[in-house]
């Protein structure tokens, strides 16, 4: 069964480009230059996958995939300006399953594609598509790990079936994400872990983007965590990655 894209970007040339593109590599395509359009379209049709700009007129691209995730599961991957990391971030965490910064490479977006398309291929096949609740696909060998027990360092407690983090009884809100992250983490005590071997536990072994999302993830994680309570909980090893040590 052949891909079904939808394309939505306001800039004509660059849509018309990305159509033209994909249509040589035999996927079938349509076109939305609009958020509220490509909404419509995106829950009337069901599209193996969606390229998304951020900046549309009428909705934006974060409202359309927040919306369009509480319903279906369809993979999207966000088209960002370079130096929109919080927006990058943020789609993330809404449950996007990569981005892309322009501008970019063809070959870099067909890549992205084809790694989005067979994740979501076996996720399914899984029974691990997601819910709407903003889970990306990109985590599944994070899933992988054991879904039993509590983690703990000092008086921070980690409960894994309930998804809950907790320091000194005080409830900590996390994204999908920074539990995730925060729980690779813990898991590996005393192992300093590299942005790479962060990125592959979190983003997904065929993760394409940019290492400087891991740093994003451990500021917010500071900022809710070490901030907070006073704590130096993740530390970081100049040249090499983060760790988080028992003492």
């Amino acid at each position: 069964m052949e891909a079904y894209i939808l394309i939505v970007e306001d800039e004509e040339k660059l849509a018309r480009f990305i159509e033209l593109e994909l249509l040589h590599e035999g996927y079938k395509v349509d076109k939305a230059m609009d958020g509220r359009t490509a909404l419509d379209m995106a829950l009337e049709k069901d599209y193996s996958l969606i390229l998304l700009d951020i900046m549309l007129p009428e909705l934006s691209g974060m409202e359309v995939l927040r919306r369009l995730l509480k319903v279906k599961d369809t993979p999207v991957i966000l088209l960002t300006a370079r130096d929109a990391v919080m927006d990058k971030v943020s789609g993330l965490d809404a449950g996007a399953v990569d981005y892309i910064t322009k501008p970019f490479a063809i070959e870099e977006l067909l890549a992205r594609i084809r790694v989005a398309l067979k994740h979501h291929i076996a996720s399914s096949a899984a029974g691990l598509t997601g819910n709407g609740g903003g889970t990306a696909s990109g985590i599944s060998d994070a899933r992988d790990l054991k879904e039993e027990g509590i983690l703990k360092w000092k008086e921070l407690e980690m409960s894994i079936p309930k998804h809950t983090v907790t320091y000194a009884g005080h409830s900590i809100d996390l994204t999908n994400r920074e539990f995730v992250m925060l729980r690779v983490l813990l898991e590996n005590m005393d192992i300093v872990l590299s942005r790479d071997t962060l990125l592959e536990r979190v983003c997904g072994y065929d993760y394409l983007g940019e290492t400087n999302v891991i740093d994003v993830y451990i500021r917010y994680l500071r900022s809710k965590i070490d901030e907070v309570f006073d704590v130096h909980m993740i530390q970081t090893v100049r040249g090499v990655g983060y760790v988080i040590k028992s003492n």
